[in-house]
């Protein structure tokens, strides 16, 4: 934003969030240029209030980031849902902003909506447009999250979102920040999009590598056989076709309670990795951990003393098998195929001892192995850079943003 100039005039009005703002510019209570309405939930046992055409937002509807135009809501309510509950029906062109859970994401309606509790609408009232206030609270998004109260989870009251003062342009100038900014947000979003294409590249060209490494080996020019199996294809000739119990046996985890310990040695691994630390182990030693239920598809390597929980696997690799080739070779297992058919997904130790694999020797699985730790390390590497790259794009975002609604550069002439 160094291209951009400051206005020559500033006052402080001793607003914390705010700074200074331009001299020219109004100061106010929000509530002076916006009508806020609370929102309400019809009752969730009464089937007909739910599933007509009112569109009906929770915070989980909006996104955390910034502001755009909302697209359709987790839940429509009927006419006799929205009578129910006396909540008021925002015109399309209402900010809605969430409350509670998290406070401060906020979204614009393209149709007449309702809320619930955790929201509030915020309708502009004269020469303030919706997108103008939109951005004013994206900006004070972390005031908004300090004004918040409660013990159970914060939030936001309408009389501290009313009495939050923020600054207001004149009408014309107003209009040149929404262009600059709705300009300057569609650069970013643009390439943060191309960011995220990347990512979403590297990510499968990582799974094709290791799916190929375990299935074909690493020798373009080695000779091929059928494998009979129709996810693994023709395999390297001299390889074995068996079943993954001949390679790992699967084991099942225990629940952590009686052994989870502030003062633990020894970490307890879920699907998602450590958890908490635990005063006993489980297993020492070099083991692939697999979902039990829930995630399912995410499996795990670990070295050394663990405690894993129920709803996971640990593995004991066999003799003759290498711990790391086990563990790709799990990567590439088709967990969509086994899963039960649950609310819950979930896997058994059967389905997973029966899954049929392709394995080389003791030799081939380390070079496997080593070559697959030296790629992936260098993909993943190159997929943490692209995520930080694509904060620091959300953050110059948010700065502009910030830095446009509140005076902080000027505007006012096409740059």
């Amino acid at each position: 934003m160094s291209h951009y100039k400051p206005y020559s005039d500033y006052k402080d009005y001793g607003i914390e969030w705010l700074g200074k703002v331009p001299e020219h510019w109004k100061i106010t209570p929000i509530k002076f240029i916006v009508n806020i309405f609370n929102g309400a939930t019809p009752k969730s046992n009464i089937a007909e209030y739910w599933d007509g055409d009112i569109p009906w937002y929770t915070p989980a509807d909006i996104d955390n980031e910034i502001t755009k135009e909302l697209g359709s809501p987790r839940r429509n309510i009927t006419k006799a849902g929205f009578n129910s509950c006396a909540v008021k029906l925002a015109p399309a062109g209402s900010v809605i902003l969430s409350t509670r859970a998290p406070i401060g994401s906020i979204g614009l309606t393209t149709v007449p909506s309702t809320i619930n509790q955790g929201c509030r609408v915020l309708v502009p009232e004269g020469h303030v447009s919706a997108k103008f206030v939109a951005f004013l609270l994206v900006a004070a998004r972390d005031e908004l999250r300090s004004r918040g109260n409660g013990t159970t989870f914060q939030e936001l009251s309408t009389e501290a979102l009313r009495s939050l003062r923020v600054p207001i342009p004149q009408p014309m100038e107003c209009a040149s920040i929404i262009n600059h900014i709705d300009n300057e947000t569609a650069r970013i979003d643009a390439l943060i999009a191309r960011k995220t294409e990347f990512i979403e590249l590297l990510t499968k060209k990582r799974q094709v590598l290791i799916t190929h490494a375990v299935t074909k080996g690493l020798d373009p020019k080695v000779k091929m056989k059928e494998s009979g199996v129709k996810w693994l294809g023709k395999v390297p000739v001299h390889w074995r076709v068996m079943r993954f119990k001949r390679i790992a046996s699967i084991c099942n985890g225990q629940d952590y309670k009686d052994v989870v310990a502030d003062n633990g040695v020894y970490p307890v691994i879920g699907s998602g990795g450590e958890f908490a630390r635990a005063s006993a182990f489980m297993y020492d030693g070099e083991s692939v951990l697999l979902g039990r239920k829930g995630t399912i598809d995410k499996p795990l390597y670990i070295n050394g003393p663990f405690w894993v929980v129920d709803t996971m696997f640990y593995t004991k690799i066999a003799n003759g098998a290498c711990p790391k080739f086990v563990y790709y070779t799990a990567l590439t297992i088709p967990f969509s195929f086994y899963s039960t058919n649950t609310a819950l997904p979930s896997m058994t130790g059967e389905d997973l001892s029966s899954h049929i694999v392709a394995a080389p020797s003791l030799i081939e699985q380390r070079a496997i192995a080593s070559f697959l730790d030296r790629e992936t390390a260098r993909i993943d590497a190159l997929i943490v850079k692209t995520h930080l790259s694509i904060d620091l794009l959300k953050n110059r975002r948010s700065a502009f943003i910030a830095a446009a609604v509140t005076g902080k550069i000027d505007l006012r002439e096409t740059k």
